[in-house]
Parts: structure tokens; C-alpha cells; sequence
């Protein structure tokens, strides 16, 4: 069981049979026996090969039905395959993108949660304690945002399953850290430093308003692919990174120190544990007044 508010302040408790579930899987030996082939690579592959295989189908009714998901928002009704329907797209209006070059907003829906890194370059999200260069493999890199903010945006299987660029700019090249495929779901990362272990791959975005932000995907479990679109050489805020394929699955993005100023709603949640629930463009920070800071400082 965990909490999740909205952005009015009502907080939910969510306890489904699959966090149920996953609870016993990570909280006892028994359970963590049964985990061990079920988050490795090869699992994971044959899992998408099923799920892009047309007999797959059968799978999209229940789940609608079961997740109430109006299907008029997006841009068609009749898919492939489990995969085809997952990773659909949105209509073209079907989410406000904030335009204001201060305001600082998500790239995808899910719950949100925001943690300091302090001066050693370190954070703790719910009890796993985590590093800068634990996520990024690049020391070089991780001291860039010491006393910055980590914003885990974790995405459940009934989100949409795309995601954008919070800002315009330029985009670096991509890195890939091979991993297995642990769930992002809380009663792992209550265990586990999950992000650190899974497979993921981020770059940099020298932004326009927000100086160098990374963005990180992170694979989960039955999650075999990250499918991210060729790196843009000139981003434009809004427009498409990439998607998921099946399961759930976690966006993640690095800001400098001073960059960003996160809304209180969201900070005051994240330090009780809660996290906030987000849709993709809609504010979630703001850029700090006075900050003139030149490009790579």
C-alpha cells in the first residue's frame, strides 16, 4: 500500500492484488526465488516477443475495461497487437503542454516524486540511498549536480506509455547501462536500489531556460525495450523522446543546482512520502527568479 495525491491535495491509498503481490514477491525469500528468472533480460524479451504477437490481442478489451481508458482520446481503435494498443498515441490536443519558458513541466504522466541531492552527490528515494554516479556511470558528470534535484516520475501500466522534451535544445548522445528488469513498483524500490540496477539509458539536453538537464528512461519489469527516437541535434519542448513498450516503467531527469525551484505541493508530498500525481506538460517547477547562470556553470 502506498499514497498518491492529486494536485488539489486529495490523497489516495493504492493497494491493488498486484502490489499485493509484488509486496510478497520482495518481501520474503520465497518470493525473491521465484523473481530471479523473472527480471532477467531473456524473460523480458520473449515477454515483448509474446506481446507483439497479434493472438495478443485478446489482452486490450479486459484491460480497458478494467482501467476505464476513454480510447477517443487517442489515434485509433483498432490495434495489432497488446503492444500496438500500449504504446498508443495520444490525439494532437489531448494534453495542454505549458508554453512558458519559466515554467518547468513533465514529460510524461505518472507519479511524481522530488529529492535533493546533497553536496556528496547523494539522495535516498523511499529507503534506498543512491548516488549520482550509481545512475550515470560518469563521475565527470554526476558533480555537475550536486545540489541539484532528482524528479522520478514513475509510470503505471495504465499511463500513457510516451514522453517528450521538458525543454528546447540540444540533445547529446545517448548512453545505455545494461541491467536486469526489476518492477519500479514501490514494494521494490522500498528493498531495492531498483533505479541503479535496472537497464536504462539517458542524455543530456543543454535546455534553453533550464541549463543541462538529464533525462533518463528506465526499463522494468517485462519492459524489454526503450524505444527512443534518433537523438535530435535541435529539440523542441514537447515534442516526442520516445516510449515504453509493455509494463511499467520510470522517466527520470537531473537538474542543476538553482536551475529549477520544484512546486511546493510536489516537495511537501515527496518529503512525506508521497508521491504526486502528473500528467505529461503540465507544470511541476518553475525556473528561480535572477538566474542569469551562463551556459555549463
Amino acid at each position: 500500500m502506498h499514497l498518491v495525491a492529486d494536485r488539489e491535495g486529495v490523497i489516495v491509498e493504492e493497494d491493488s492484488l498486484q502490489d499485493r503481490i509484488l509486496e510478497w514477491l520482495y518481501g520474503c525469500k520465497a518470493g525473491r526465488v521465484i523473481l530471479r528468472p523473472l527480471i532477467s533480460p531473456v524473460v523480458s524479451r520473449l515477454g515483448g516477443i509474446l506481446l507483439d504477437s497479434r493472438i495478443s490481442r485478446v489482452l486490450i478489451a479486459p484491460f480497458v475495461r478494467r482501467h476505464s481508458i476513454d480510447l477517443s482520446q487517442y489515434e485509433k481503435s483498432c490495434y495489432t497487437s497488446y503492444n500496438d494498443f500500449f504504446t498508443r498515441r495520444l490525439l494532437c490536443g489531448a494534453r495542454h503542454i505549458e508554453e512558458c519558458p519559466e515554467v518547468f513541466v513533465s514529460p510524461c504522466d505518472g507519479r511524481l516524486g522530488v529529492y535533493k541531492i546533497n553536496g556528496l552527490r547523494a539522495f535516498s528515494v523511499k529507503h534506498s540511498r543512491y548516488t549520482v554516479f550509481g545512475l550515470l556511470k560518469s563521475r565527470r558528470l554526476a558533480k555537475k549536480y550536486a545540489g541539484g534535484y532528482l524528479w522520478v516520475f514513475r509510470l503505471c501500466v495504465e499511463d500513457y506509455h510516451r514522453y517528450i522534451y521538458v525543454d528546447g535544445g540540444r540533445e547529446s548522445k545517448r548512453v545505455r547501462i545494461p541491467g536486469v528488469f526489476h518492477t519500479v513498483n514501490p514494494a521494490a524500490g522500498d528493498r531495492l536500489p531498483v533505479y541503479k540496477e535496472n537497464t536504462r539509458e539517458y542524455s543530456i539536453l543543454k535546455s534553453d531556460n533550464f541549463g543541462e538537464i538529464v533525462q533518463m528512461e528506465v526499463g522494468a519489469m517485462l519492459v524489454g525495450r526503450i524505444e527512443n527516437r534518433p537523438v535530435r541535434d535541435r529539440a523542441r519542448r514537447g515534442q516526442e523522446k520516445g516510449k515504453f513498450a509493455f509494463g511499467g516503467s520510470t522517466v527520470i531527469l537531473m537538474t542543476r543546482e538553482g536551475r529549477v525551484r520544484p512546486d511546493e505541493d510536489i516537495l511537501e508530498n515527496s518529503a512525506r512520502g508521497i508521491e504526486t500525481k502528473v500528467s505529461l506538460g503540465e507544470r511541476i517547477g518553475v525556473k528561480p527568479c535572477g538566474d542569469n547562470k551562463p551556459e555549463g556553470v
